[in-house]
């Protein structure tokens, strides 16, 4: 079966202060759900830039910035990986995952197959 990844992108600048309890709550459901139908094989969130670093190669020089990086609106705040029968499925627990937010929330998941070996 493919693997997805699901790259959740916010706007830091933008966002309504962090998850709620609530959110956080209808979260847990939903992964507890994912698990145990056997589509989830990791999740996460991310620290914000202001803790990160880019580092940049072009030619064939390295650079580090460290974050947070102002030029970029939006940033991946988090990430899924699912195990499901296609992309459509994929698809549907992306769309289940977005509307647990509250409508303060503005969200996009970029969703990608997995290259398989």
């Amino acid at each position: 079966m493919p693997r997805y990844m699901s790259l959740i992108r916010i706007d830091e600048n933008n966002n309504p202060g962090g998850p709620s309890e609530e959110l956080m709550e209808r979260m847990g459901k939903l992964m507890e759900e994912m698990t145990k139908a056997g589509v989830l094989l990791d999740t996460s969130g991310l620290h914000p830039t202001s803790e990160g670093k880019r580092v940049l190669y072009s030619g064939g020089e390295l650079s580090v910035t460290d974050g947070p990086f102002t030029e970029t609106k939006e940033v991946i705040g988090g990430y899924a990986v699912f195990q499901t029968k296609d992309e459509a499925e994929a698809l549907e627990w992306t769309k289940r995952f977005l509307k647990v937010h509250e409508e303060e929330w503005t969200i996009t998941c970029e969703l990608r197959e997995i290259v398989e070996g």
